[in-house]
Formats: C-alpha cells, structure tokens, sequence
C-alpha cells in the first residue's frame, strides 16, 4: 500500500527522478505532439495513493467510449507539460502548477500519428475534481496497489504485427495501449525498472 502522503510523494519523485527517459529524435518528426497525465490523488478510500482514469465521452469522434488518461494534442509553442496541464484542467477542472509535476515518462508514438508525452503529477488530496461532460464519460481512482498485481497486465500476438499487445485488466475492462503502454511503464518505474514501452503494440481497432 502506498498512503497518499508526503512520503509517498517524495518516493515517487525521486523514481521518477531515477528514470533515465529516452531523448527527443533529433530530427523533427512527422508525429503530432500530444500529452496525457497521470494525475496521483488520493483513492476513494481516502487512504491510498491512486491515478486518474477517465471513460471517454460516446459522441466524441475519435476514440469514443474508450479508457484513457487525461490529455490531448499540443497547441502550438506548447511544451508537453503545458498541453497536460491544460488538458487536465479542461478536462477534470484539476488546476495544478508546475510545482506539481513528478516527472515524465517516455515518449509513445501511436499507430494514429501521435506522439504521446506522459506526465506525472500530485494533485493535493483537497483537489477539486469536476469531468467536463464534453470530453469525460466518467473518471475513476485507480489505487496504485491495482497495478502492482502480478495479473494486472498480459501480452498477446495478433496476426497484424510482430509487436506484441498489452493489456491492462481493470473492472471487467482490457484497455489496451498507449493508454496501457503508458501506465504499464509508470508501474515498472515505481518498482526502480528501466523498462521500455515504445515496442509494444496496440489492437488493429485504435491504429486509425
């Protein structure tokens, strides 16, 4: 159990710290810049550290109904910790600083011509959280303990690609990469593992 505390957020940091993130492609790539955020709050129970997950909204035109972490596509001259700053606020109305942010994992590329920056960030256990029905179906407290589970995640072969897909199994759910990709490497970082997601795969239905 990891109690949403001081510690726990030192602890986190300093994983986050540790990580040796892979650098920027020094060529500009041809991938639209986006930002996704695991934003730490407190669990439903109020006494374990958990992240936020949202349902997206059904009428959306990409991606409707799916799980996914809070973020979206960089504006222009905005850096990934701004786009997922704004997104969390447009999304949850969760206002957070700068003095927030833990740290960021590595860079996904999606088979939809994104490149998705994930961000970590402590949200206070006092923080507001309200979905904007625009965008956020629901949003849910994944405590940290879900993730740690030995079964929490699989890996399976599809005849599309060489690439192996993983899966996050949550509430009766698989929800796969990025959104799975993202979390699984935010777990291996916790756990003090260097370990690499850009390799795995996302089912044929979230290529396009």
């Amino acid at each position: 159990m990891r109690p949403f505390d001081d510690a726990t957020r030192r602890n986190i940091a300093e994983a986050c710290a540790s990580f040796a993130r892979l650098p920027d492609a020094a060529e500009p790539s041809a991938l639209k810049r986006a930002a996704v955020v695991l934003a730490l709050t407190a669990s439903d129970e109020g006494n374990d550290t958990a992240f936020l997950l949202t349902r997206r909204a059904s009428h959306l035109r990409a991606h409707r109904g799916q799980w996914a972490l809070p973020g979206g596509r960089c504006d222009d001259g905005e850096t990934p910790i701004e786009a997922a700053l704004r997104e969390l606020d447009e999304e949850l109305a969760l206002k957070l600083s700068t003095n927030e942010v833990l740290g960021q994992l590595d860079d996904y590329p999606t088979r939809s011509g994104y490149l998705i920056t994930p961000v970590v960030v402590w949200a206070s256990r006092s923080a507001a959280i309200t979905p904007n029905p625009a965008e956020v179906a629901s949003v849910h407290r994944i405590a940290l303990d879900t993730i740690e589970r030995g079964d929490a995640f699989d890996f399976v072969a599809i005849p599309e690609s060489e690439r192996r897909v993983i899966r996050f199994h949550h509430d009766m759910s698989l929800i796969h990469a990025p959104t799975a990709a993202l979390i699984y490497q935010f777990r291996e970082v916790l756990a003090g593992r260097q370990t690499r997601v850009t390799e795995l795969e996302q089912p044929v239905f979230a290529w396009t």
